[in-house]
């Protein structure tokens, strides 16, 4: 019988030349490290590693690398090799410090490590409230926490925050997120109780009450501490991702719980300064109105006569008196870009507050990332 196969290649020659090309790389490497040295020089003294940092420019850098990628990795593999590379030539002299909603284990742990890759220093912290404060303080150079979930909505508490706190929305980072059930017990009947975040309750409500309607369900503070809670617990279950399995020891016996395919999450990058224009940007308004009939109308018609598009609006209370409300604006473009800056001109006049609460890249995707 005839062999019709093309002649195999030399597995040898390949192994050469593989070697050849790490060498390569590697030396590719060290020269781009070198550059990223030459350009902290360049700009002198600066007060931390947030002076370094430019979203606006990383994200441009990334967007090239998206447009140059013809396979065979997928675009989020080579977003996550070029962030690493960038993330460790930054980090020569000093690792950007970062604060998160903590604690270790959590979705938006990994957020960070999307947004920043791992040559940083993460810090957990035990609240929104203490991210906010850490960034505003200046005792971090950023800080990432939790915004919008594709199934349950706004995190109110973030949008609070803003109310008062002097930061700045940096950059966004969006988390295709998997929610996972870990626990030391054999098998579902042995399963008692289930400890989760109430966002992962809700996003789990379904599977859990077809596989656990008589399992009680305990509320926690984060994902991370349901894992704490039942590594010595083995009665016990905790709705979490795949990293948290990882560093608190309990294995996941089912995977992939969460109700809808889609599971996302919206993160936002906090720091101190109003980017440069990135080219794909978004801004983010915080608006007040005046009393009294079509104040929302007053608010948005300057936006739509200008031509920027809205892509979400939110309403939380004032706090500064009963049934009285601001609104979160997100729209298209920076607020240097002359349709949007007119615009705001327009609503100066309208409202009674009008707040830029950040100018910043559009998260960079190829296919989105998921949570480890």
């Amino acid at each position: 019988m005839s062999d019709n196969n093309p002649q195999k290649p030399d597995l040898a020659a390949i192994r050469k030349r593989i070697d050849a090309l790490d060498a390569e790389i590697q030396r590719l490497i060290g020269e781009r490290a070198q550059l990223a040295l030459d350009v902290r020089n360049s700009k002198g003294a600066l007060e931390g590693g947030a002076e370094y940092y430019r979203p606006e420019r990383e994200a441009q850098v990334l967007r090239q690398v998206i447009a140059r990628n013809e396979g065979p990795l997928s675009d989020s593999v080579m977003l996550r090799l070029f962030r690493e590379i960038m993330s460790a030539c930054l980090a020569q002299q000093e690792p950007m410090k970062i604060a998160y909603l903590g604690p270790e284990g959590t979705f938006t742990q990994q957020a960070v490590y999307r947004q920043f890759g791992h040559s940083v220093q993460a810090i957990a912290m035990g609240s929104i409230e203490d991210v906010f404060l850490q960034v505003q303080a200046g005792e971090v150079d950023f800080g990432v926490v939790p915004v919008e979930n594709s199934s349950q909505g706004m995190v109110s508490h973030t949008l609070d925050m803003f109310l008062n706190a002097e930061v700045t929305i940096c950059a966004e980072v969006e988390l295709r997120i998997h929610q996972h059930l870990l626990t030391h017990a054999r098998s579902l009947a042995e399963i008692e109780r289930v400890y989760a975040h109430a966002q992962s309750l809700a996003q789990c409500k379904h599977w859990l009450k077809a596989n656990l309607p008589e399992a009680e369900l305990i509320g926690v503070s984060s994902n991370a501490e349901a894992a704490r809670r039942v590594r010595s617990s083995p009665e016990s279950a905790a709705i979490a991702g795949a990293h948290a399995a990882e560093v608190y020891g309990v294995p996941v016996l089912f995977g992939n719980i969460e109700d809808h395919v889609d599971n996302s999450t919206r993160f936002l990058v906090l720091g101190r300064k109003l980017l440069e224009p990135s080219g794909d940007d978004k801004t983010t308004l915080l608006v007040a109105g005046s009393d009294g009939p079509g104040a929302l109308f007053k608010l948005l018609e300057p936006l739509a006569r200008h031509g920027v598009n809205m892509n979400r609006i939110e309403s939380r209370p004032s706090r500064q008196g009963r049934w009285d409300y601001v609104f979160f604006i997100d729209v298209d473009g920076h607020v240097s870009e002359a349709g949007l800056r007119e615009a705001m001109a327009e609503l100066e006049g309208e409202a009674r507050m009008v707040k830029v609460l950040g100018s910043y890249p559009r998260a960079v995707l190829g296919k989105l990332p998921e949570a480890d």
